[in-house]
């Protein structure tokens, strides 16, 4: 991050209602001149307790930022509802969480988190679009005492919910980082690719990276055999402009990726298999993680960008008994009903289910490409023979894997059949995305008449 990106934010108009020394709100402007509404409870004041009169001042800047159309950020620090307030107090966190959901889908709202987030507090840091905690803070619902009492289990605030935590086990934290300035910078970078309401295109970013660039680079990165391993970050990095992408809870469901990145100016979402982790498996948090980015992608007017690697959903009882059947369904759901802009790229495997679920064509996507190395099938060769030759020598065996390889693990059967529209050379991926981007601006979608649609959970 520059050292530009440092500033404070610079007060254009203060609200009404604030509480000094309890909880502000104000219409501020960034160092990048955007303009959010900026809402901080202070930690120093009574422990961030919130009281009725604190909570009404986040639900004044939350409905505040939703009538103005602005991004809304909320800077907290908070023990909890303020005990000596009693129900007052507990009714004026409802208020607050009901002001701040009115918002979901219309702005994008963001928390920061620089101390405790507790009960309460926590709920609201999570119905925030994006969440990033500096390295001293934590949240959660239950505190060590609760769970000591309850369960027998004694824990510190760190271990139980500490940004590291979260940014590895719990996916609550889009990122951590050192303190408070370097959060607004965070936050200030975000900002770059998101508009400021559901009404609104990000705003395209000048960029002397032509959308002509080759990138062989991007097909060098693929071993020579289909079980090797590589970071699909360096497929991203060749492909956005001038290699910046803005990756999203980087510790949390290693096996997907999510950023943002411009390509040819235009703000895109870009969600990756990553063979390094788990070999691109889907599983529950990756399923969640990939679902969440896309469902706000396309709330934001972002077109998404799917770069397909994976063998599969990762088999096992536990994450069956865990709902992995819900979960996947959310990644379904959030691509089919996905109206932006959608382009697919299948790098290498795309077998099975998550064929289906990783932006297919029938799904819905505006443009299907393959690489060359691309095998589309339901299985793999070897699972394939497992199954189909279990009482085969090792030579039948050898034998259907080479036929099933030649058959029916290439791009071409699929581009016969519509199922992939082009099967490109890797070093034209981003001369490809970036002239469908081009064509697909001003893609409009009429929206069905119903109240609102039903997320699998």
């Amino acid at each position: 991050m520059s050292e530009a990106r440092t500033t404070q934010p610079t007060v254009v108009l203060e609200l009404q209602h604030s509480v000094p020394g309890a909880a502000t709100a104000a219409v501020v402007q960034l160092s990048t001149d955007r303009q959010v509404v900026w809402l901080a409870v202070d930690g120093g004041h009574h422990k961030g307790a919130l009281s009725a009169a604190a909570s009404h001042v986040i639900a004044t800047a939350a409905t505040t930022a939703r009538t103005k159309g602005l991004p809304l950020v909320l800077q907290i620090e908070s023990s909890g509802a303020d005990i000596l307030e009693g129900i007052a107090a507990l009714h004026g966190w409802g208020t607050a969480a009901k002001a701040l959901a009115e918002c979901s889908g219309v702005i994008p709202t963001i928390s920061i988190v620089t101390g405790p987030a507790v009960s309460g507090p926590a709920l609201l840091i999570g119905l925030s679009d994006f969440v990033v905690m500096t390295e001293d803070s934590y949240a959660f619902v239950s505190g060590p005492t609760m769970v000591a009492e309850f369960t027998g289990i004694t824990m510190t605030n760190d271990e139980l919910g500490g940004a590291n935590t979260h940014a590895r086990n719990s996916g609550a934290t889009s990122a951590v980082v050192a303190d408070l300035a370097t959060a607004i910078a965070w936050v200030e970078e975000l900002l770059d690719y998101l508009p400021n309401n559901v009404d609104q295109l990000p705003s395209p970013l000048e960029t002397d990276d032509p959308d002509e660039r080759a990138t062989p680079e991007a097909g060098d990165l693929i071993p020579a055999t289909s079980t090797g391993s590589y970071d699909v970050r360096k497929v991203i990095e060749a492909i956005a402009d001038d290699g910046v992408y803005f990756e999203l809870k980087p510790r949390w469901a290693g096996n997907v990726i999510t950023a943002f990145a411009h390509m040819a100016g235009y703000s895109v979402g870009i969600v990756a298999n990553q063979p390094i982790n788990l070999a691109g498996t889907l599983d529950i948090p990756a399923s969640q993680k990939a679902a969440r980015f896309v469902a706000f992608c396309d709330a934001f007017n972002i077109p998404v960008i799917t770069l397909v690697d994976t063998p599969g959903f990762y088999p096992g009882k536990d994450l069956e008994w865990r709902g992995m059947i819900r979960h996947g369904a959310q990644l379904v759901f959030a691509y089919a009903r996905a109206t932006v802009p959608r382009i697919c790229v299948i790098l290498r495997k795309s077998y099975g289910g998550a064929y289906i679920v990783m932006d297919s064509k029938k799904m819905g996507n505006d443009l299907c490409l393959a690489w060359p190395c691309a095998e589309l099938a339901v299985m793999g060769a070897g699972q394939a023979a497992a199954i189909l030759q279990r009482r085969a020598t090792p030579e039948e065996r050898a034998e259907f894997e080479a036929d099933y390889t030649e058959r029916l693990l290439n791009p071409y059967v699929a581009a016969e059949r519509g199922y992939v529209d082009a099967v490109i050379d890797p070093a034209d991926t981003r001369i490809e995305i970036c002239a469908a981007l081009h064509m697909l601006r001003d893609k409009r979608e009429r929206l069905g008449s119903r109240k609102h649609d039903n997320t699998p959970l």
